[in-house]
């Protein structure tokens, strides 16, 4: 008769150089003390909007934008972007006066990086020209829409197998 193999599981001293699981599967590296804090801003500055925020939020909960969805105050990563849309990698940033605007720069490179297009609108183009700032988004989202297609393509373009050799030895075998 033949032995009865059992499972074992290594001991877990032994598996210390496994990678550590990130928080919520997000994978931006930063710890739970600063992602709660960032969390919290975000819901401060939800609670305490500007006029031209309210103003755009308000056109954005009317407006039908099919599967895209633009969550206020999103958090990305390390940073707090006015609105934005997860589906389409796109974040919009409102211009107020008084922001620091070497800092505005550099979120927006970090996160142009990681493949989140930031789009600037100054809060007195939207308390002025809704209708325009509005078409300016559009414009955006489908250019976002199509990029993202284009990605698409690309991407079962390249991975595609090459070689048909399967389809030739059908053809050779059919013959004989």
């Amino acid at each position: 008769m033949t032995e009865r193999k059992t499972l074992k599981l290594p001991d877990p001293s032994e598996t210390a150089d496994s990678p550590t699981i990130k928080k919520k599967g997000r994978g931006w590296e930063i710890s739970d003390k600063r992602l709660d804090a960032l969390h919290e801003q975000a819901r401060d500055l939800r609670r305490h909007s500007t006029p031209a925020h309210k103003a755009l939020a308000e056109r954005f909960s009317k407006a039908d934008l099919g599967r895209h969805k633009f969550i206020r105050h999103m958090v990305i990563g390390s940073a707090i972007v006015d609105f934005g849309c997860h589906t389409l990698g796109m974040a919009i940033d409102i211009d107020e006066e008084g922001e620091e605007e070497a800092l505005a720069k550099r979120r927006d490179k970090s996160l142009e990086a990681v493949g989140i297009r930031v789009m600037r609108i100054k809060a007195a183009d939207i308390l002025e020209n809704m209708d325009e700032v509005l078409a300016r988004i559009t414009a955006g989202m489908r250019m976002r829409i199509a990029d993202k297609q284009d990605a698409r393509r690309e991407h079962h373009r390249n991975s595609r197998p090459r070689d048909n050799t399967r389809s030739r030895d059908r053809n050779y075998d059919a013959q004989d």
